[in-house]
């Protein structure tokens, strides 16, 4: 299979290139090479085969779909989108991004899509209410996260809720700007999938690590912020109370899930779109996360729990990893306890 991989220099782009090349693929590759994700290393003399474009320019770049039998779509801007000024750059690099390469596609008679969605798709994660059972509830507030009040009540009695896997059938519900343009990708891929016709998978990646990752930026992760603190001689800087659960999912194990996504949508049927998760399947507190990378760096610092908060973030959200088994055939391989641990001495992009 010919695939046109964007996003291609990027860590997850760079790990996935490999698995495509492992599993016979021809890849040709695009990136814009955005300075939050790159280095100036990076940017100035980009790896060899990359070809440095920006896929809003459908014009520069769209030969590149030539002989291509499927788009493997990485590129994005990432972060919290904590802030109201970063809205035009979600709304340009993942929205119109997005649009412009499902557009190319069509004009060049490539129906298979796979991309790169994210957790953040749903919102809080699954809770349930021992009294009234499962439970949506409602975005936390300032007062109350200003007050040290980190959990999600129940709705009808305000009692405590216990968290629950999610599964790609419940509601989009996204807090932030960038969780708005996750799911609008995925709005453009189900549009997209009817009217060119085509095939798509959306990925919703859980917090993804590894070796390979930038230093310090939106991009990094927490996960490597908690390992730059360690290697400043500085504890780990852990927000809330450090007991919000997440999934970890290591670089390899979405290199091999994004390679089983594409086996699967050449395979299917035209004007249908798919989506799962890619996770551990193996739930973590933020803190503990902190812990894994402090073992692997032999360091005895404990995180630090500030209670600081961001009000984009949520509680809990931990993943089922039941369809991505059962349809893709993918299970991580690396469970957080080993890949945290070994992250705390592997090389980071500079």
């Amino acid at each position: 299979m010919r695939v046109l991989l964007t996003g291609a220099a990027g860590f997850i782009g760079t790990a996935t290139w490999r698995e495509l090349v492992a599993d016979g693929h021809e890849v040709v590759a695009l990136d814009l090479l955005l300075p939050q994700a790159h280095g100036r290393a990076t940017r100035e003399d980009p790896p060899a085969g990359v070809h440095v474009l920006d896929v809003r320019d459908v014009a520069a770049w769209s030969d590149l779909l030539e002989g291509a039998d499927a788009v493997l779509h990485l590129a994005a801007m990432v972060g919290a989108g904590a802030s109201a000024d970063d809205l035009p750059l979600y709304a340009g690099h993942n929205d119109l991004g997005t649009a412009a390469v499902l557009s190319a596609m069509h004009a060049r008679g490539v129906d298979r899509f796979v991309q790169a969605s994210s957790m953040v798709v749903y919102g809080e994660g699954r809770y349930t209410c021992p009294d009234h059972g499962a439970q949506a509830p409602g975005p936390r507030t300032a007062a109350a996260l200003d007050a040290g009040d980190f959990d999600t009540p129940c709705p009808v009695c305000g009692g405590p809720l216990d968290w629950a896997l999610v599964d790609e059938d419940a509601p989009l519900d996204p807090r932030s700007s960038y969780a708005v343009s996750k799911v609008a990708q995925e709005g453009y891929a189900s549009a997209w999938v009817r009217q060119s016709p085509g095939a798509a998978v959306s990925l919703r990646y859980h917090n993804v690590y590894g070796p390979g990752m930038p230093r310090d930026t939106p991009y990094s992760g927490v996960a490597a912020l908690f390992r730059s603190a360690l290697e400043r001689g500085e504890p780990p800087t852990v927000f809330e109370d450090g007991r919000q659960m997440r999934d970890f999912v290591h670089v390899d194990d979405v290199a091999r899930a994004n390679v089983a996504a594409l086996r699967s949508v050449a395979g299917a049927d035209l004007a249908t779109h798919r989506a799962y998760n890619v996770c551990s399947g193996r739930p973590v507190a933020i803190a503990d996360v902190a812990r894994h990378v402090a073992h692997g760096a032999d360091s005895a610092l404990e995180p630090r729990v500030t209670g600081q908060y961001r009000i984009g973030d949520v509680r809990h959200v931990v993943a089922s990893p039941e369809r991505a088994g059962a349809e893709l055939g993918f299970t991580a391989q690396v469970t957080p306890e080993d890949g945290l641990a070994a992250f705390a001495t592997a090389p980071l992009r500079p």
